[in-house]
Parts: structure tokens; C-alpha cells; sequence
């Protein structure tokens, strides 16, 4: 699979991946499926072990994108229960024999078993590099969030539950401002500004240009 080097955050289903270096580390974000899911590979640089995350659907685009730039493809990690985010788990982890990870409270939905349960301050370590688990409660119970620390700043892949101008759809009063507790106190109280955000579904952004817009949030209420 070719991929654009091109890096604008900004992936179209049945376009072409787009990817970027950080430092230690490459990012490449692909578009699938009708619901234009984001699905991440995170690859070390220095051991080309690698993470996916959420195999969301059409397994063979990302079939061929593991084989051509996953050198050791070393965990799956589903960031929450939700079917779009899974659709092509059970394909990938059957070619590739790949463990999964996932949030013990979304792992009961998914169509492979669970080899890792995740839990908040958790640590995934891909070859040399850390991602650290955030749990956000309230699009999913079990929702995570991973972050990825570089010399040159923090990476947050936020699943659904942080795009460009708001938090994940919640299905009542309660998980809404559980939501929005979480991702204030875990994820805007702990973070820089600068801190990418690559959410589930379209562009990234970042927390600069998110935060001034908490309390209009928290006013809508979604």
C-alpha cells in the first residue's frame, strides 16, 4: 500500500493513507469503511514492533497495510466497544495472530477474546516506545484513550470520545458530564496545549484549539 507522506490529518474512505514521523516513532492514519472509521499504526522505530489501533473495518486495506509497513505488528487495542470500531478485529488478529488489548468493561462486545485488559494509568510498551491508557467514561464504559509522549510532544489517540469541537455522543445527562469530567480532569487538566488529537472519526486538532471551547460544552450539554 502506498502511502502519502503528505501528513495533513485529513484521510478519506478508499483514499490513500497518510503518514507522519515523530520523533521514535511513525503515525500512519487510514480511512475505512462506510463510516469513515479512523484506524492508527503506530510503528517504533527503533524495533519496527508495532500497534494498530481499532482494526474498524475492511480488513483487506488493512491487511496490506500491515504487511507493507508493519514490520511486527505486536497489539490490536480496540478503544471501545462500539461495532464500526471492530469489524475487521477478528481478520486481522487471525492473519496476523496478533494479542488484543481493550477496556475489561468494552471487551465483553468484541468478536476475538480480550488478551489484555486495560485500565486507567496503564502502560503499553511497543518495542521502545510507552503509551499511556486514559480512561474517559461515558460515550462507552470502557472507553480509552492512548497517549504516545515524544521529544517533540504528546500524541492522543481519544477513540470516540474527543473530536474537533466536542466530546463523543453520550446516551444520557450522566455520561455526558461523566465525559466531560473525564476529559477535563485526564485529559485538558494533565496535557499541553499542543497535544495532537486523533480521534475515531475525521481530522485531527489539538488541544489548543479545543479547550477554549469546555464551557460552551458543557452548556449544550453534547
Amino acid at each position: 500500500m502506498q502511502v502519502d507522506e503528505n501528513y495533513t490529518g485529513s484521510v478519506t474512505q478508499g483514499g490513500a493513507a497518510q503518514r507522519k514521523h515523530v520523533p521514535g516513532a511513525t503515525i500512519t492514519k487510514l480511512s475505512v469503511g462506510p463510516m469513515d472509521n479512523n484506524a492508527y499504526l503506530v510503528v517504533d522505530d527503533a524495533t519496527g514492533k508495532s500497534v494498530l489501533i481499532d482494526a474498524a473495518a475492511e480488513s483487506d486495506r488493512l491487511t496490506e497495510l500491515l504487511d507493507d509497513h508493519a514490520p511486527e505488528l505486536t497489539l490490536v487495542v480496540t478503544t471501545h466497544q462500539h461495532a464500526d470500531h471492530w469489524q475487521a478485529l477478528a481478520d486481522v488478529v487471525g492473519g496476523t495472530g496478533a494479542p488484543t488489548a481493550a477496556h475489561a468493561l468494552d471487551a465483553g462486545p468484541l468478536p476475538v477474546p480480550v488478551d489484555r485488559e486495560l485500565a486507567d494509568g496503564d502502560h503499553v510498551e511497543i518495542g521502545e516506545l510507552v503509551l499511556d491508557v486514559i480512561h474517559l467514561r461515558g460515550h462507552t464504559p470502557g472507553s480509552v484513550a492512548l497517549l504516545l509522549r515524544t521529544a517533540e510532544g504528546a500524541h492522543l489517540f481519544t477513540g470516540d470520545s474527543l473530536f474537533p469541537g466536542g466530546p463523543g455522543k453520550t446516551g444520557s445527562a450522566a455520561d455526558f458530564t461523566s465525559l466531560m469530567d473525564d476529559l477535563e480532569q485526564r485529559v485538558f487538566g494533565a496535557l499541553p496545549d499542543d497535544t495532537v488529537v486523533y480521534p475515531g472519526h475525521g481530522r485531527d486538532t489539538n488541544l489548543g484549539v479545543e479547550r477554549p471551547q469546555l464551557a460552551e460544552w458543557r452548556s449544550r450539554g453534547w
